[in-house]
């Protein structure tokens, strides 16, 4: 059994890029099916966001077994494998473990220490393990990275700046307009990003806030938290003009926010500027906005900037937090180590314990045909001792014909021998 980690990341791939290979809730069960029929997958977790999809795996070990996972990623989503190959990364065993560890504590991500991603793996954990039994490692490493996360947050500052993309979003907002209390902001979705960014608005007394989204329902109840009106999808094309702030985070497939859409807004505006933040993955505003005169689209990508300047103060938190990392992930790898010889243990026990009722069978039966007792005990303890030793004692005969001294050793000291 072997644990892997496959995936792209905001390092590693464009937004082009991500949003290609990106697992929607609406297909992720189906997109585990097909993972899972795998002949060399036992059980895995998928984890998609807007900066990152990877696979999360419990494998059987067998040659190929990387171009078979990267020939199935690209299949599925019909990508070529030469589009998608040089920004995939691969770790395995106390590499995975750690990769992680490193994700759910925020070390890995665009905005360094974020706490959105641990909510984000344990509910990719959640949907990747209903009705389907994970693998005990793999199962044991997720809920060991839950509490390595906790204990970074716990044990750092990591988490002391409120740096995350919802706070990018708002940080640009409050750099283009001089005071966020003379404009009207459009809020497109209902996600935790979105309530994320809600909140932030809020704290800075926007003029107004419209929520749109799929479900009115879901949106109504962050709506009422933030004092926002609710509108639906279809609407967005007759109340964006109102909008001088729109910030988008949505699951859709296709672009909810189009050119033709902004540049009739623009012209019902008098050209009055509007700024468009679009941090969802796939894309919900059309790359082309950006070429309209009066319209200032950024993506995801386009916030590494803004989130840069508020690093600073996590560096040295992160270090610490790295330093948790390689501790915990030591000691998950020595128990799953131990699981391994657990089982040899299993093995040695279960041989010896067939070693002893054979002979013993032997013993009773000859007891049974009147052979001298004493006799019978004697010949069962000396044939008990000689097939017990029989191998340590050819494996002690070999490593010192090799001259493997320090194979010799370790048999002496699993034998117990000063």
């Amino acid at each position: 059994m072997t644990l892997l980690a496959l995936g792209i990341n905001h390092k590693t791939a464009p937004v082009a890029l991500r949003e290609r290979v990106s697992f929607t809730p609406d297909t992720l069960d189906q997109a585990l099916n097909s993972l899972l029929s795998q002949p060399m997958v036992q059980s895995g977790v998928v984890l998609s966001t807007c900066n990152r999809t990877e696979l999360y795996l419990s494998v059987e070990q067998q040659a190929d077994l990387q171009e078979k996972l990267v020939r199935w990623l690209c299949d599925y989503h019909n990508l070529p494998e030469a589009d998608v190959r040089n920004s995939l990364y691969w770790h395995q065993d106390n590499a995975a473990v750690s990769h992680l560890m490193r994700v759910a504590s925020g070390l890995d991500s665009l905005v360094l220490g974020e706490p959105q991603i641990l909510g984000q793996v344990k509910k990719a954990h959640a949907d990747s393990s209903r009705d389907r039994a994970l693998t005990s490692e793999l199962e044991r490493m997720f809920q060991k990275t839950f509490s390595v996360a906790k204990r970074v947050r716990t044990e750092t500052e990591i988490g002391a700046s409120a740096v995350s993309v919802a706070f990018a979003a708002c940080s640009l907002a409050r750099q283009i307009f001089e005071s966020l209390s003379t404009v009207n902001v459009l809020l497109v979705g209902a996600g935790e990003t979105i309530e994320l960014v809600a909140r932030h608005l809020r704290e800075h007394s926007v003029k107004k806030l419209m929520i749109a989204n799929r479900t009115r329902e879901r949106a109504q109840l962050l709506a009422d938290e933030v004092g926002a009106e609710v509108i639906n999808l279809a609407e967005i094309e007759t109340r964006l003009s109102e909008a001088d702030i729109i910030i988008s985070s949505t699951a859709s497939q296709l672009p909810i926010i189009g050119k033709g859409m902004v540049e009739r807004a623009l012209k019902a505006r008098r050209n009055q500027p509007m700024l468009l933040v679009d941090i969802a993955v796939p894309r919900d505003v059309e790359p082309e906005v950006g070429k309209l005169p009066n319209a200032y689209l950024y993506s995801v990508d386009d916030l590494q900037a803004i989130i840069e300047q508020n690093m600073a103060q996590r560096k040295a938190a992160a270090l610490q937090a790295e330093s948790i990392v390689v501790q915990e992930s030591g000691e998950f790898m020595a128990w799953l180590r131990a699981q391994s010889a657990g089982e040899s243990i299993r093995e040695y026990r279960m041989q010896a314990e067939q070693v002893r009722a054979e002979l013993q069978e032997r013993a009773m039966a000859a007891l049974r045909q009147g052979a001298d007792a004493e006799k019978v005990l004697q010949e069962l303890a000396h044939k008990l001792t000689n097939r017990l030793i029989h191998a340590p004692t050819k494996s002690l005969q070999q490593a010192a014909r090799d001259g493997d001294g320090e194979r010799l050793q370790i048999l002496r000291d699993s034998l117990g021998l000063e």
